[in-house]
């Protein structure tokens, strides 16, 4: 089993990273913050203006450890990646079924499956959390429409059918987004999803916490050696991560939505959190941000049991078990993939 290795997730603005050895050097105007041995990393994510000398970057890239670029706001900007590693015959079927309408949507209705049902559990517990009010009723009533999407969606007769099937799930669930909202519901309520820009706080911290799931779900399908770029649900586009946002599907509602309610409702994020642009955009700031990775971080620490395999990991771990469960398909070793499923 992988072990669960860190990522750094550098914030503070012209930091410098360097070699040293077998360690990694993080200075600020010329002071030492922190130094970490290499072997403990999984990935480095830069926010903005962080310099890193070649040779750390030749250091990540031949040990294929990702180096991903976000702006100083958290957009993706791009991510570094070393020579391909694994099976070229697993890449080879990958390629292959992707190109096969029928194989890759019956791999699609799998992964919008789990989204899904991920979705309609996070509305259930909230609508429990409620209790019988209108929030409850609304969030019970949501649950059921989406119960009612997902057998619909497993009757698709193609790929596109069954994206309209998804988005129209996606539309239901974050239509009722603010009823699971016990905090300042007035400055956190989602007036529909928004992405480019977001355009309220709400969108603008959940935007920012699936930047971060996609990188972590990227790495998990490259570490087993399949390409990032072909996916069965999401259609293929230049530069666009297809598999890693496939694989977020399934992870979107209980790791980033679930923690930014959390967030919220426990108000260690406020209306101080975020800033307004021109035009309106709406972005964490950087006191924000390193709130949320620090809580990101102690969630993928979290133990959960995994359904399938029957074993309690990591919450950061189930990415990559999930993704070599989708190579052992694309293999011919599995008859289909399970989505994770927590109970």
């Amino acid at each position: 089993m992988h072990e669960l290795l860190n990522t750094l997730y550098v914030l503070t603005q012209g930091s410098y990273l360097r070699l040293d050895h077998d360690t990694l050097r993080l200075e600020v105007d010329g002071d030492a913050r922190l130094v970490v041995l290499i072997q403990h990393l999984r990935a480095l994510v830069l926010f903005g203006n962080v310099m890193v000398t070649p040779f750390a970057l030749h250091r990540f890239a031949e040990e294929g450890r990702n180096v991903v670029l976000l702006d100083s706001r958290g957009r993706f900007k791009g991510r570094l990646e070393g020579s391909q590693s694994g099976n070229v015959l697993l890449r080879q079927a990958q390629h292959r079924i992707a190109g096969e309408e029928p194989v890759a949507l019956q791999l699609a209705k799998a992964i919008v499956a789990g989204k899904v049902q991920n979705s309609r559990q996070v509305l259930l517990r909230a609508a429990r959390e409620a209790g019988p009010g209108t929030d409850g009723e609304r969030l019970r009533a949501a649950a059921e429409e989406l119960g009612r999407a997902l057998r619909t969606a497993g009757r698709s007769a193609s790929l596109d059918e069954m994206r309209g099937f998804e988005g129209h799930a996606a539309q239901s669930y974050f239509a009722v987004f603010t009823a699971m909202v016990r905090g300042d519901r007035e400055r956190f309520k989602m007036l529909g999803r928004s992405r480019r820009p977001p355009r309220d706080p709400l969108n603008a911290l959940i935007s920012f916490l699936y930047t971060l799931l996609l990188a972590d779900c990227c790495a998990a399908v490259e570490s087993v050696g399949l390409d990032p770029q072909i996916g069965f649900l999401h259609s293929l586009r230049p530069g666009r991560p297809a598999l890693g946002l496939d694989l977020v599907e399934e992870f979107r509602s209980i790791v980033a939505d679930r923690l930014a309610l959390t967030l919220i409702n426990r108000r260690q994020l406020s209306a101080a959190d975020f800033e307004e642009q021109p035009g309106g955009a709406i972005f964490l700031s950087e006191d924000g941000r390193r709130t949320v990775v620090a809580e990101y971080q102690r969630r993928k620490q979290e133990e959960v049991t995994h359904p399938l395999l029957g074993r309690t990991m990591p919450l950061g771990l189930v990415p990559f078990i999930q993704a070599r469960l989708l190579a052992r398909h694309l293999r011919g070793d599995a008859d289909r993939y399970v989505p994770f499923l927590p109970k």
